[in-house]
């Protein structure tokens, strides 16, 4: 009974508004009071939790999407797309999501995504005859990209707390991340032939056309070049993801201030104070949920869960489905990072109980929480990005729910039931069994 309070309290908090970490030390502090009379052990096992290397990369990825708005390396990003599709009808939306795609292989978080291309891209698309609204929503969709395709924060963490390679869990969503961002397209291709109001600059030869792609590119070349860089050296052996995360502070630094010179001494401090209030909130919910997890293993919580959906059906089918739907729930209440931290203790003595591959469920809670973030009631990263284009809820509901029904939802469940779409990438890189 307990258990389930603890639940219900730490949903609640968050619903009405209680930052994240917060909510966490209220529900530390209830199951610790609940069953201990002196808890105070869980400050050391807390603190222990925090002391790991694979952590070190996550303030370290937030600093650099950080810098990569300030020093102009999202700007180029965004022409660069611009310059392939922004000359087709409904190519300036496809090129929004390429660019959340391009940004998410850099920042690793979906915020930043919304953030960075969010900002930059909702009023140009406003000026084209595209409704704000449904910029808002596409950009919030899109953004779901950024936790899908390597580095991503939330596999860092998936893979902390599950004691899996961080390297394979990259892997495992980046299939799906590809068929989403294809789904996306091509729902915004057919959504965009009812916009009568679009304008689309005159099409170019292709002599001409070649020529615009080339000269973004050279002007964004350094950008481009960045997440080679981050993922080549990851994949190539020479970095671990902590030292890449280094590599790419330091190299939007760089490029920031002696290549496209627009990072200033100001906006460098900024980019630094971002980053270290990001990292330091992302600290103080770790620190919370390793207690909470800690006490969930002792009272056999993940165990008890797993007892229990076995009682309702022993069908593998309808045990996913149950994890698939508690996955979205929790993903439209919490953020990508918290909602990665609370479930993957609890569901993966579940996933080994049933039989599922713990890269595979990585892809699994990967897709789910990224649609449960850009769906209503709360839905965090559609909020955040309602935020960035100041448009009310009712007018972006709908184009919201057509990207997600069309584009996430078939992708959520293919992940689900066919395993090889996550696994056969990390076997083939690196042989997992």
């Amino acid at each position: 009974m307990h258990i389930v309070i603890n639940l219900l309290l730490l949903i609640a908090l968050i619903v009405i508004g209680v930052p994240v970490p917060f909510a966490f030390m209220a529900a530390a502090f209830y199951m610790g009071a609940m069953f201990f009379p002196d808890f105070s052990f869980l400050t050391t096992i807390g603190f222990r939790g925090l002391n790991s290397l694979t952590l070190l990369s996550i303030p370290l990825f937030i600093m650099a999407g950080s810098f990569m708005g300030s020093a102009g390396i999202a700007e180029r990003l965004v022409n660069f797309a611009q310059a392939i599709l922004g000359r087709i009808r409904g190519g300036m939306g496809a090129a929004v999501i390429l660019s959340c795609a391009i940004f998410g292989a850099i920042a690793g978080t979906c915020s930043a995504a919304v953030a960075c291309i969010g900002t930059i891209m909702i009023p140009r698309l406003e000026k084209l005859g595209y409704p704000r609204s449904y910029t808002t929503a596409l950009v919030a969709c899109a953004s779901v990209l950024g936790q899908l395709f390597p580095p991503s924060v939330p596999m860092i963490l998936f893979a902390w707390v599950t004691q899996q390679s961080v390297a394979a869990c990259f892997l495992a969503t980046v299939i799906p991340g590809f068929i989403i961002m294809i789904n996306l397209i091509v729902v915004n291709h057919f959504m965009c032939k009812k916009m009568p109001n679009l304008k689309v600059d005159p099409p170019l030869s292709f002599g001409e056309r070649n020529r615009l792609v080339a000269s973004t590119a050279r002007r964004g070349i350094w950008s481009l070049f960045m997440p080679v860089v981050i993922i080549g050296g990851i994949y190539g052996g020479v970095m671990t993801p902590t030292e890449s995360a280094a590599v790419a502070v330091g190299y939007a630094i760089f490029i920031g201030i002696f290549v496209h010179r627009e990072l200033s001494p100001s906006s460098l401090w900024k980019s630094f104070c971002i980053g270290a209030t990001t990292s330091g909130v992302i600290c103080i919910m770790i620190f919370f949920v390793v207690m909470m997890g800690r006490l969930y293993a002792m009272q056999q919580v993940p165990q008890q869960i797993a007892a229990y959906l076995l009682s309702i059906s022993d069908n593998r089918i309808v045990i996913l489905l149950m994890v698939n739907i508690f996955l979205i729930i929790i993903g439209m209440l919490m953020d990508d990072l918290s909602g990665t931290l609370l479930t993957a203790s609890l569901l993966m003595p579940l996933m080994q109980e049933i039989g599922v591959h713990p890269i595979h469920f990585a892809a699994i809670m990967g897709t789910n929480m990224g649609m449960g973030n850009v769906t209503p009631p709360c839905a965090p990263l559609l909020f955040l990005a309602a935020r960035i284009g100041k448009v009310p809820f009712n007018e972006y509901i709908k184009p919201t729910m057509i990207f997600v029904l069309f584009a996430q939802l078939p992708v959520v469940l293919l992940v689900t039931y066919v395993p090889e779409l996550s696994l056969w990438l990390p076997r083939l890189v690196m042989g997992i069994r």
